[in-house]
């Protein structure tokens, strides 16, 4: 049996976010979260039967917030709010940000403030549950009055529209309802806006940024530290007590973990005599940009954790006497960290490119230029710093902050927007960037420690660079090495190298790092 987590009655974290939307745990909705919906629920009926206007409810959307609806009517308004939102554009989402959007709006809904019904919550769960997951196009949110498209593309399903995912396939939603035997649903008031309005898909880009960059932070501080035993670099600038001066934490984190890769290495005395004073910045300032990186991630995964637990809503219904129309479906909050995080992945991947061309001089005794012994007729790594430096060069592109932009919608009644879907998607593809360019930084930095043989980097720098050459041989002519690539590429997203780091520190009773914040101990 799958653990469980209590939606609206326990606070989400990003781990358990992903292991839900995965099946890993099964989300449920308890007893006293049940109650609170009920009386949410019941409270919206009030507002119906009462015939007081209320945003959503009884009045039509946007623009058109004066106009009254009768109270025969407010069902169909919440059908017609879904088919007249639903103007996504592009290529879907993947199924499994689909899947983190049903997660986050259970977890919002669940609390009790909107007004829905628990059977349309069931409903969601067992979507879920069924791997029945909606197709949700990737363009068309302004990241304000709520992610209005995709939400809208997300609900859909429910009353037997849109398309899903099912079985490896796409398909139309009432087809499958139809196999499974399941009836669409016909909303009550309210019910559709409750859907529709929230940051859901600006989240779920963020849930999913925060655990990637995480992934990524740490290998870049291990293909870096296997860098800089390839190309001899000093150990000092890693020492504690430079960092001591200027105590930045992230700084001092990721100082603490190269120092600690290079401890037990025979390559760091093998050179502590060079004639070189100092080394370039892409090796000495490391811990400065990686740490900067990781302070950003960590504001992110700070801000995104609170947004999973907020109600983004729109009307809020506190009790009978209290519903309020406000601005909670706001995109500002994350798409400002967002930019921030995105920039800082860019920055990442901007100096694991100069390492890359460092490592291509032949300007470090016993490494040849362009990592090959025999050039001329052999051009070895030399286009691997063209593709990488392609990807930092198009990552700068990306870094213009969406949440600087705002253009008025719904006639002027939404005057200002986020753009924080634009915000979440781009720094999704700049993360992938950065992934590609460390993975070419892992082929180069262990094809430069080859040539440094029969010196050996620390313990546990040498599993990951046996692990490596497992998987990618050193290459001594030119062949196709774009397989070789993807394989590197692959091993920085599965996040091995960090586990891998972390069982050969307990087995030789060396050390790693100390973990940056607790965030994916669960795992």
């Amino acid at each position: 049996m799958n653990p469980s987590f209590q939606y609206g009655a326990e606070m989400l974290n990003i781990p358990a976010a992903i292991a839900i939307s995965k099946g890993y745990v099964k989300g449920i909705i308890n007893n006293e979260a049940r109650e609170k919906i009920h009386r949410s629920s019941a409270v919206v009926e009030g507002i119906v039967a009462a015939d007081v206007a209320v945003y959503g409810i009884n009045t039509g959307f946007g623009p058109l917030c004066t106009t009254r609806i009768s109270a025969e009517d407010t069902k169909k308004l919440q059908e017609n709010i879904l088919k007249s939102h639903a103007v996504g554009l592009g290529a879907p989402i993947s199924e499994a940000l689909s899947r983190l959007m049903l997660v986050l709006k259970l977890q919002a809904l669940a609390q009790g403030y909107s007004g829905i019904r628990e059977a349309t919550l069931d409903r969601i769960i067992w979507h879920l549950e069924e791997g029945i997951i909606p197709v949700v196009p990737s363009q068309g949110s302004v990241g304000a009055s709520g992610d209005l498209a995709p939400l809208a593309h997300l609900f859909l399903p429910l009353i037997g529209l849109g398309k899903v995912y099912y079985q490896n396939k796409i398909m139309p939603a009432a087809e499958v309802l139809q196999q499974k035997g399941i009836a669409p649903l016909h909303l009550a008031a309210k019910e559709g806006l409750a859907l529709i309005n929230g940051t859901q898909f600006i989240a779920a880009h963020a849930v999913e940024m925060v655990a990637r960059f995480q992934n990524r932070l740490a290998n870049a501080d291990i293909t870096s530290a296997l860098m800089l035993e390839g190309l001899k670099g000093s150990a000092k600038p890693f020492l504690p007590q430079l960092h001591e001066l200027r105590p930045f934490k992230g700084c001092q984190h990721v100082a603490a973990t190269i120092h600690n890769l290079l401890s037990d290495s025979e390559i760091v005395p093998s050179h502590a005599n060079c004639t070189r004073v100092q080394d370039p910045y892409s090796l000495r300032c490391i811990p400065q940009v990686h740490g900067a990186a990781r302070n950003a991630w960590l504001h992110l995964k700070e801000l995104v954790e609170i947004e999973i637990n907020a109600v983004t809503d729109n009307p809020v219904i506190i009790n009978e006497n209290l519903t309020i129309s406000g601005g909670n479906f706001h995109g500002e909050p994350l798409a400002i960290p967002l930019d921030y995080a995105c920039i800082a992945a860019s920055e990442m991947g901007n100096i694991a490119d100069r390492r890359i061309y460092l490592s291509l001089e032949g300007g470090v005794p016993g490494v040849p230029k362009l990592l090959v012994k025999e050039t001329g007729l052999n051009s070895g790594f030399m286009i691997l710093q063209y593709a990488s430096a392609a990807l930092v060069s198009e990552n700068k592109s990306l870094c213009f902050p969406a949440s600087a932009d705002s253009i008025p919608t719904s006639l002027g009644q939404e005057d200002h927007v986020s753009m924080g879907s634009i915000s979440g998607r781009k720094a999704l593809q700049v993360m992938e960037n950065a992934e590609k360019i460390i993975g070419i930084e892992l082929m180069c930095a262990a094809q430069a420690l080859d040539f440094l043989a029969p010196l050996k980097p620390g313990k546990i720098l040498q599993a990951i660079h046996a692990c490596v050459r497992q998987q990618i041989p050193h290459i001594e002519q030119d062949e196709i090495l774009y397989e070789y690539m993807q394989k590197a590429i692959a091993i920085v997203q599965s996040g091995e190298l960090p586990k891998l780091a972390y069982a050969v520190a307990a087995k030789e009773g060396v050390p790693y790092t100390t973990s940056f914040t607790q965030l994916f101990d669960s795992f």
